[in-house]
């Protein structure tokens, strides 16, 4: 088979983009923890949700509403069908999650600003894409498909550094309770 190099270019750019992205979508989630986890390490769960036919409309007509405000916009979608059909969902978490295809999962250290990888699970379909020799091959993909496959309770072990589940509960109560009270407090203000 010969390989055209210009495919193999693009496809190698746009999968450097899609590591880009996932940069972006960290550190988004890192900037956006609730100050309650504190110094805590912390999950950065990423997982693919399939956008309802409403919410499609929406952005829809918040693009076309946007293009119509401000002469400097430049629409994304031009017919309903360009809308995406999923998202990714990125979430702040103080426990692991249960392991699934189409999710990511880091490990934020604020104590040293550094992220782990825990696993990156892709859709069943894109498994073949990853494996050796391949332009996009991805060691980390092939080590999470391989354990999700066939032990999914490595990719689910608790840590050792991994704060209770009485400490997160605490925790969650606390975000609760502040949200609850910067409600009410701006009530107040209005």
């Amino acid at each position: 088979m010969k390989v055209n190099i210009l495919d193999a270019h693009d496809r190698l750019l746009q999968f450097k983009k899609q590591s880009d992205y996932i940069s972006k979508g960290c550190q988004d989630c890192i900037k956006s923890r609730p100050n309650e986890f504190g110094s805590h390490p912390f999950y950065i769960f990423a997982h693919k949700r399939e956008i309802g036919e409403d919410e499609k409309i929406s952005i829809y007509n918040q693009d076309l509403q946007d293009s119509l405000v401000n002469i400097g916009y430049k629409r994304k979608y031009s017919k309903i069908e360009q809308v995406p059909t999923h998202r990714l969902i990125w979430a702040p978490r103080l426990t692991k999650p249960t392991a699934q295809e189409n999710s990511m999962l880091f490990k934020y250290y604020p104590s040293f600003d550094h992220i782990k990888i825990m696993w990156i699970i892709p859709d069943r379909s894109m498994w073949g894409q990853y494996i050796k020799d391949n332009l996009t091959e991805n060691q980390i993909v092939c080590e999470s498909i391989h354990d999700f496959r066939n032990n999914k309770g490595k990719l689910e072990r608790v840590e050792d550094d991994d704060v209770s589940e009485e400490m997160a509960k605490e925790i969650y109560m606390a975000i609760s309770f502040n949200a609850r009270n910067d409600k009410m407090m701006g009530r107040l203000y209005e």
